[in-house]
């Protein structure tokens, strides 16, 4: 059975960092890409940062240069973390971690985690 938890949101004033994290169980972790993803209350769900299987990471113009994805495959960790730094309130939203394999396609949500940038 495949699980994946996100941890790590809370409430930050604007500037503030938060890291968050995902664990991923019942996969090959190394053999997956991994997003976190984010959504607020009438938008749809939109990609922050992906890191590839072998650790190369992308993200999206909104957050270059503040938040950085990272991901250890070693040690049957299976982990992959989401530093944000710099917050704006704008980063406000529940954030989804997202484990994906094109080939078979397999995707898997964890439940989500608020994070909320607030003075």
């Amino acid at each position: 059975q495949v699980h994946v938890v996100e941890s790590g949101g809370g409430l930050v004033q604007p500037g503030g960092s938060l890291r968050l994290s995902c664990s991923a169980s019942g996969i090959t972790f190394s053999i997956y890409s991994m997003g976190w993803y984010r959504q607020v209350p009438g938008k749809q769900r939109e990609l922050v940062a992906l890191i590839t299987r072998d650790g190369s990471p992308t993200y999206v113009d909104a957050v270059k240069g503040r938040f950085t994805i990272s991901r250890d495959n070693a040690n049957a960790n299976n982990t992959v973390w989401l530093q944000m730094n710099s917050l704006e309130p704008e980063d406000t939203a529940v954030y989804y971690c997202n484990a994906r394999h094109l080939a078979p396609l397999l995707d898997f949500w964890g439940q989500g985690t608020q994070v909320t940038v607030s003075s």
